[in-house]
């Protein structure tokens, strides 16, 4: 059953067999890509305490400027929302390889078989004092998702055994696996991204 939530992520099927090799070395393949991605968190945030903005959470997204501009200014800058969107993307497409759901290296800048869906918000809609509770408001989603991320990591082994004997993703398995993924990027784009006030559906669904 769709939830009609304006914030979703989708991941291609892959209908073709997926590479046994790489799949089998998967962890070892994906090591200069989070060190990418390492370093891309890891710099922003440091660029953000030199110049005194300690804006970036440890996840390299922009939080705290936006908490500010929403309540102060009611704007939300449309260079923090490309940020934001572009730099998820990314972590999505290299969570995508690491949990075998594409066996496509992750592009920096490409979408690939990894779409979110976040449209920019409209700031005089948005309640200018919810940013300052919307980490709290979140906490019942953040406990689900770390049962659901164990639940997922467990598909995930079991989905690499899968793939080893027959080179493809159990298709039950990789909408589970996709679920989670969704859910976390919805919880993510109200708490962290603050581009709706619309609460999270606890839900798998698109």
């Amino acid at each position: 059953m769709a939830t009609g939530y304006p914030v979703s992520l989708s991941v291609d099927y892959p209908e073709r067999k997926l590479n046994r090799l790489t799949t089998f070395f998967r962890i070892f393949v994906a090591i200069p890509i989070l060190i990418v991605l390492m370093l891309l968190m890891g710099s922003s945030y440091n660029s953000g305490a030199k110049e005194g903005g300690a804006f970036i959470v440890g996840m390299g997204l922009v939080v705290l400027p936006l908490v500010l501009m929403i309540l102060f200014r009611r704007k939300y800058p449309k260079w923090w929302y490309d940020w934001n969107l572009n730099l998820a993307g990314f972590m999505y497409r290299v969570d995508a390889f690491i949990y075998l759901l594409t066996d496509v290296y992750p592009s920096t800048d490409e979408e690939q078989s990894v779409h979110l869906e976040m449209p920019y918000p409209d700031t005089a809609g948005l309640n200018r004092w919810l940013p300052l509770v919307k980490w709290f408001l979140a906490i019942p989603h953040i406990i689900v998702l770390a049962c659901l991320g164990i639940a997922a990591l467990v598909v995930v082994i079991i989905a690499w055994f899968a793939i080893l004997f027959t080179g493809n993703y159990p298709r039950g398995l990789f909408d589970f696996v996709v679920g989670v993924m969704r859910w976390g990027f919805r919880v993510a784009a109200y708490a962290l991204m603050l581009v709706t006030d619309k609460y999270p559906p606890f839900s798998l669904e698109v």
